[in-house]
């Protein structure tokens, strides 16, 4: 296909600048912080290379040079936030550990609503993420598991607050959207909802409803959610 190489490559395998000449004006770190900017400011789709490029002052052609492919300019950006994560010395309580670590990341995504959108394995080995990883592991050592395991532990809990923060994101914007208020709008749904139950067409609906009005408590869900998570590796007998 046009543009892409024949064989795959990682950005980290390359130099920090291709071709010859004068000495590189940017760094990747300049790149990507120029990426994130953009990013923070008015979301994921307004990155580009040209948008980088003159936020970094730079043509656009000559940003090819540090940085080949757009998914690569995406992995740069990744990257840097993973260098956010700020490291602790463990407790020795491996499901503590994990838990402050799953908090931090939501947090992190929450400063960087784009995030979500770019998480995945593939990129989930530059420098910054094999620290995090490392970091991870390390608040691990308590639990009798393979290497295997508490890697699948934490790619569990990443995708759990992945997916938590994505909807989290997903309801803020739409109640941006919308010309009404949020309560209003729950109101609505509420009363809407509670005309259908009273049909007696769902009757364990309506029991579960009887059972638990609400309002649900999502801090709450989010808690639980991870703890389930951690009861699944939980060493048995």
């Amino acid at each position: 296909m046009t543009g892409r190489t024949a064989v795959p490559e990682v950005i980290w395998a390359r130099p920090e600048r291709a071709g010859r000449g004068p000495r590189a004006a940017h760094s990747r770190a300049d790149i990507a912080a120029a990426a994130v900017r953009i990013a923070d400011a008015d979301g994921l789709d307004a990155v580009s290379m040209r948008h980088v490029a003159t936020e970094l002052g730079c043509g656009t052609m000559s940003l090819y040079n540090y940085v080949p492919r757009k998914e690569d300019l995406y992995e740069l950006m990744v990257d840097a936030i993973s260098g956010e994560h700020e490291p602790w010395e463990p407790t020795g309580d491996w499901r503590a550990d994990m838990l402050r670590v799953a908090h931090q990341t939501r947090a992190l995504m929450h400063r960087h609503p784009w995030l979500p959108r770019l998480m995945s394995p593939v990129y989930g080995f530059s420098p910054n993420a094999l620290r995090y990883l490392e970091h991870c592991l390390v608040c691990l050592d308590p639990l009798d598991a393979s290497y295997g395991t508490k890697m699948e532990l934490i790619a569990m809990l990443n995708g759990v607050v992945t997916t938590y923060v994505g909807n989290e994101l997903a309801t803020a914007e739409r109640t941006r959207s919308l010309p009404w208020s949020a309560e209003q709008e729950q109101a609505m749904r509420i009363g809407y909802l509670g005309s259908r139950i009273a049909t007696g067409a769902y009757p364990r609906m309506a029991a579960a409803f009887t059972q638990d009005a609400g309002p649900i408590d999502l801090e709450a869900v989010f808690e639980r959610a991870l703890g389930r998570v951690l009861d699944a590796f939980e060493p048995k007998g």
